[in-house]
């Protein structure tokens, strides 16, 4: 399957996603198109990396003055003390808002990169090379960027675009299960929030995107691309429709502070318990069948998912979640602000369920049942 081109565009911002097997090779002819001005060029990159794509990246910026910046992705380390020390060394090195910072990794990687580049003088040039399925389904387009803070996840950030985002699937190649399973949970959400039709073939082609069929995995992340695309360019800055990228998202954030980002459960199994316990919370406030949660269910089970929430089905486990649920981003008000499904392919408006943490308590027994 050839390089797919998916346009990103709105009112204020114009830039292409290349997905495709040899995406990379676009790199410098785009850099020289939307940098034109760039002498000097920082990249921000995943110590993890593998050796052979720094050296096919290193030779594709040959012609730059090149300022390899190694950054060893964890959430302890996304962090303002980081971001903090990258902003002095673009500075010690004379970089100006014509020159570019490219952000080379997973969704830590890029979204420090992205941050950095949209506060160092008021916003430098951006490109995010995503690594990581989960990056190249979700975090590398909508242009959210930022850092953690000790009273949660993700609380500090701007909204950033990117000149451009190339999503090499030949990274992917070297993803253990695990990391595929991360990724494949914002891709499953996608479908379950907007798009029947493309749930209905997750249904059949899950293991293939799992197993890295390339033909499957190239159309999976150019559909999660447009559909979050879709929900970007209805609200740009998160303030309404946005919200509903976040269904499942208010439990798996919780999760994943609970378990102060221990790498025991990752974003995207923290996002699959998520999306099971919100599902379960809309049929206790009927805006979903049963039927509709055993669907999503059994799509967990014929791909070994269950895993994934069956500790969350416990009354006391979700009792523990409630104290960390109130810092979520969505909340306005001392209530906790949940995206509730309707049925697949639609959720409730954001703002529409607002449950305060005492309703919740009384709740989380039946929504363990």
């Amino acid at each position: 399957m050839k390089t797919q081109e998916i346009k990103f565009k709105n009112s204020v911002d114009n830039y292409s996603i290349f997905v495709g097997n040899n995406a990379l090779s676009v790199l410098s002819k785009k850099i020289k198109i939307v940098c034109p001005k760039a002498q000097k060029i920082a990249l921000i990159i995943d110590s993890k990396i593998p050796k052979n794509f720094k050296r096919i990246i290193k030779n594709k910026l040959k012609n730059y003055d090149l300022v390899l910046l190694p950054f060893s992705a964890s959430e302890k380390n996304k962090s303002i003390k980081k971001v903090n020390f990258y902003l002095n060394t673009l500075l010690s090195k004379n970089f100006n808002r014509s020159d570019l910072i490219i952000g080379l990794g997973g969704g830590i990687t890029g979204d420090v990169a992205g941050f950095v580049a949209s506060i160092f003088k008021r916003g430098i040039n951006f490109i995010n090379i995503p690594t990581t399925l989960l990056a190249q389904v979700d975090s590398a387009i909508g242009g959210k960027t930022g850092v953690n803070s000790i009273q949660g996840k993700n609380l500090i950030g701007s909204f950033y675009q990117p000149k451009l985002v190339i999503s090499d699937t030949s990274f992917l190649n070297s993803l253990p299960e695990k990391e595929m399973i991360c990724g494949y949970a914002e891709i499953l959400k996608h479908s379950i929030i907007k798009d029947r039709k493309f749930f209905n073939w997750l249904k059949k082609n899950t293991k293939k995107i799992l197993l890295k069929k390339p033909e499957q995995l190239i159309y999976a992340i150019k559909k999660s691309c447009e559909i979050k695309i879709y929900f970007v360019n209805k609200d740009i800055n998160e303030k309404n429709l946005r919200m509903i990228l976040n269904f499942g998202h208010t439990f798996a954030h919780a999760i994943e502070v609970r378990n102060n980002y221990s790498n025991k459960i990752t974003h995207g199994e923290a996002v699959l318990s998520g999306m099971i316990l919100a599902s379960k919370l809309s049929l206790i406030k009927k805006t979903c069948t049963f039927q509709t949660v055993e669907e999503i269910k059994q799509i967990y089970k014929k791909n070994n998912l269950n895993y994934t929430y069956k500790k969350y089905l416990k009354t006391n486990e979700i009792k523990k979640l409630i104290p960390y649920l109130k810092n979520d981003k969505k909340n306005n008000d001392e209530k906790i602000n949940f995206i509730l499904l309707k049925k697949i392919g639609q959720t409730t408006p954001p703002n529409k369920f607002k449950i305060s943490t005492g309703s919740l308590n009384m709740l989380s027994k039946l929504i363990a049942q």
